[in-house]
C-alpha cells in the first residue's frame, strides 16, 4: 500500500496535486488533503485525466461534516474484488427511475391551481400557455405541454432561461471549506457508486441505484461526477441535452434526485441545454 500512495504522488508531479498531504481513506480508498476549494474543479480534471494511469476514479469530499473523512495512519480494508464485482452487476439489473422519483410526479392539478405551477422561480406567468388545459390533470402533464409551448415563444422562453441559467455553469456549485479528493480503488463507473456518500441513498440497494444511475448518465450524457458534499453530487457534463425530449427526460432524471432543488421541472428543462454543470440536492 505503501507503494501505492508514492506510485499516486509520483504521478501528481508537475500539477496541482504536487506535494499535498497524501494517505489512507475510508475503505480501500486513497485521500489527498488541503485542496483548494477555488480550485477544486481544476484538480479533478487532473485527476480525472489521471484515471488510466493511476487506476483510481476521482470524486471530491469534505470533512467540513464528517470527521471519518480523515488520512489514516494505516489502510482500511475495503472490499474484495468479487464484492466490488456483485455490486456492480446488482447496479446494472436495478431500475433506478422506478425508486428515484420527484414527490411531484404525483400531484395534481386542480381548476385555480395553474397559476401556482406555471409561474416558477423566473416569476414569468405562463398560465395562458396551458389555459386549454383540461383540468384536473398530473403536474407531470401540465408542465411538458407548458414546456413545448415556452420552446415555440422565443420572447418568453428567452425571459425564463434569463433567471434559470444561473443553475448549470459550475459557478453555482456549492463549495465547501475543506476538500479532499476521494481515490477510488476502481476505473469503473458503476463500481465507484461503492464509495459515494449520498443522503438520497443511504442503504445498499438505493446507493447500487445511484450507481447505476452514474453508468447511464455518464453513457448518455458523458456526465461524470465531480464531487459527493452528502447532501449534494456535482457533475461535469459533456454532451448537453438538446432543448425538447432529451432535455425534458434529463430534467425529470435530475428532479427525480433532487427533492431540494427549488425549481420545476420545465425550468430545468430550459437550463439544462445551455450548461456544462449538473447538481443534485437532497438534504434531510
Amino acid at each position: 500500500m505503501r507503494n501505492d500512495l508514492e506510485r499516486l504522488d509520483a504521478a501528481f508531479v508537475g500539477t496541482p496535486l504536487a506535494g499535498l498531504p497524501i494517505g489512507h481513506g475510508p475503505a480501500g480508498s486513497v485521500l489527498v488533503a488541503d485542496v483548494d476549494p477555488h480550485r477544486l474543479q481544476e484538480v479533478w480534471q487532473v485527476a480525472e485525466a489521471l484515471v488510466p494511469v493511476i487506476g483510481h476514479r476521482p470524486v471530491m469530499v469534505t470533512d467540513d461534516f464528517d470527521d471519518a473523512l480523515r488520512i489514516r495512519a494505516e489502510p482500511e480494508q475495503g472490499p474484495s474484488e468479487s464484492e466490488l464485482r456483485a455490486f456492480a452487476e446488482a447496479a446494472r439489473s436495478s431500475e433506478p427511475w422506478l425508486a428515484f422519483r420527484h414527490y411531484s410526479e404525483d400531484q395534481e392539478v386542480a381548476e385555480g391551481e395553474v397559476e401556482c405551477y406555471a409561474r416558477g422561480m423566473a416569476g414569468v406567468d405562463l398560465s395562458a400557455l396551458v389555459s386549454d388545459v383540461v383540468l384536473p390533470t398530473t403536474r407531470p402533464a401540465l408542465e411538458r405541454v407548458l414546456y413545448g409551448r415556452l420552446l415555440a415563444d422565443t420572447d418568453l422562453h428567452d425571459r425564463v432561461f434569463s433567471s434559470v441559467r444561473a443553475v448549470t455553469p459550475v459557478d453555482y456549485w456549492y463549495r465547501p471549506d475543506s476538500v479532499l479528493l476521494m481515490l477510488l480503488p476502481t476505473t469503473d463507473v458503476r463500481a465507484s457508486g461503492y464509495w459515494v456518500d449520498f443522503h438520497g441513498a443511504l442503504t445498499r440497494e438505493s446507493r447500487q441505484r445511484l450507481a447505476e444511475v452514474l453508468a447511464q448518465w455518464r453513457h448518455r450524457w458523458d456526465a461524470r461526477l465531480v464531487a459527493s458534499w452528502g447532501t449534494m453530487l456535482q457533475f461535469q457534463v459533456g454532451r448537453r441535452p438538446t432543448p425538447g425530449d432529451e432535455a425534458w427526460t434529463a430534467a425529470g432524471q435530475l428532479k427525480a434526485l433532487s427533492p431540494n432543488l427549488g425549481l420545476s421541472r420545465w425550468e430545468v428543462a430550459v437550463a439544462m441545454p445551455a450548461g456544462d454543470a449538473w447538481f443534485v440536492h437532497d438534504r434531510p
